[in-house]
């Protein structure tokens, strides 16, 4: 019981400060970078920069036609993933109490059962895109530690939050306890790693479609 009394207390207060510091440290530290005026004048006649930017982020969302036969399974996996425990986090009642009892706010759940396939068809998808990151030749030359790391902490909460809910491993306390300092390992590694593209994605490619549709080229 200290193990999760731990975790519910002190673990969960220090690694949410870490993650509210570290994103808010990330994002000022972006916002005030040094940025050149662009003194060069607005292509005439092409597409507004805006709406530029707002098709970059639209055309990301899907592999380019080029890559498309080589990337569509890493890219359906990736979506698996990030769906997945987007209905895990927001979906399952357990986790549905924690989000109250921190905001005061909810709303239904879905249904256990789901959920749990939910989050089982993550892990197999995130099992999935670790094996071809090692495989494919190209992928693994460009992997750091970073992207294995983010990988760990990203699926460690559904692998002993399914632990915890099947009974299965050791005790309930303890694997409960587990699944919430992973959690917490999470949240304190997200504003250092490239899970920080939860935040940065979709400004970054909006800004790269503004900056090249303003230029009149293509992205």
């Amino acid at each position: 019981m200290e193990l999760l009394d731990f975790a519910r207390g002190p673990g969960m207060q220090w690694s949410i400060g870490i993650f509210v510091a570290g994103v808010l440290w990330r994002v000022l530290g972006i916002l005030l970078l040094h940025h050149r005026r662009d003194l060069s004048e607005p292509r005439v006649g092409g597409a507004a920069p805006l709406l530029g930017g707002a098709q970059k982020v639209v055309r990301r969302l899907w592999p380019r036609k080029e890559f498309k036969e080589r990337n569509l399974l890493p890219t359906a996996l990736a979506y698996i993933v990030h769906i997945g425990l987007a209905i895990v986090v927001f979906g399952g009642s357990f986790h549905l109490l924690f989000i109250k009892n921190l905001f005061g706010i909810s709303w239904p759940a879905l249904p256990s059962a789901f959920v749990y396939f939910t989050g089982a068809a993550t892990v197999a998808a995130g099992i999935a895109l670790l094996a071809r990151r090692i495989i494919d030749p190209v992928t693994r030359l460009l992997s750091n530690f970073d992207d294995y790391f983010s990988w760990f902490v990203t699926l460690a909460p559904v692998v002993t939050g399914l632990m915890a809910v099947a009974h299965f491993g050791a005790r309930y306390e303890t694997v409960l306890a587990l699944h919430i300092l992973s959690f917490e390992l999470l949240l304190v590694w997200f504003p250092f790693g490239k899970l920080m593209h939860a935040f940065l994605w979709v400004p970054s490619k909006a800004r790269t479609g503004y900056v090249f549709t303003r230029k009149g080229a293509t992205s």
